[in-house]
């Protein structure tokens, strides 16, 4: 079995197992995406060495799961410190009509990104290599955005001052997290009280692998207000 077919079995699998269901041409562009990335992995650290084995279940599923949070009326998203694009790509497979910027200063992922954009035909996301709290960033996309994700290790509280001169009259952040969140969440309030209008944290529990989140994923959302 070549690695896109094992690719396509482990996402049909995971998708169906969570009732979730794409249309099989995204499925199929997102197990193309997971061969590029392990792929280019070899020349650039994209993600750990030891977990390309483990790519479908820790890095494309848990970027498709996020897209469940994703409000049907959001129109443009950021992703702030997108690695080797997740979850900006799959976010951009999966949900066509959004539009995406996705974010890194480090050049060399930044070039990968958009190599994969280009072969994976995606029209709605591109791939920029700068600092989102740049002075030359915050111009060229000031109140451009409604949705913001990151799968970085940055702080929440950063997140938002990040989001704040980037997000539109209203926003949100969808942040993947693991471990225990709350003292970040609760640092965040205090500084931001006025500016987040509620704050939720997702348990990311999925079959067959996580049905009771023993691996600690979480999600944190963050509604916002200018």
């Amino acid at each position: 079995m070549d690695l896109i077919e094992q690719y396509l079995r482990e996402l049909k699998s995971l998708f169906w197992e969570n009732n979730i269901s794409p249309d099989i041409s995204q499925i199929e562009r997102l197990a193309n995406y997971a061969q590029l990335v392990v792929q280019k992995n070899e020349a650039i650290n994209l993600i750990s060495r030891k977990d390309t084995e483990h790519i479908i279940e820790n890095h494309l599923f848990m970027s498709a799961l996020v897209t469940n949070f994703i409000s049907e009326k959001a129109m443009r998203y950021l992703d702030i410190g997108t690695g080797g694009g997740f979850p900006g790509i799959p976010i951009a497979i999966l949900r066509p009509l959004l539009r995406g910027v996705l974010a890194d200063s480090t050049g060399k992922k930044i070039d990968a990104v958009s190599e994969f954009i280009r072969k994976l035909k995606l029209s709605n996301v591109k791939a920029v290599n700068d600092r989102v709290e740049s002075p030359e960033f915050i111009e060229t996309y000031k109140e451009s955005f409604d949705l913001f994700v990151s799968r970085a290790t940055v702080p929440v509280i950063v997140l938002i001052r990040y989001a704040l001169p980037l997000m539109k009259e209203k926003a949100k952040i969808l942040a993947l997290k693991g471990g225990d969140v709350d003292e970040e969440i609760r640092t965040a309030e205090t500084k931001y009280k006025s500016k987040i209008k509620k704050a939720t944290v997702v348990d990311l529990k999925y079959k067959p692998y996580n049905t009771r989140n023993e691996k600690d994923k979480k999600l944190i959302i963050l509604e916002l207000m200018r």
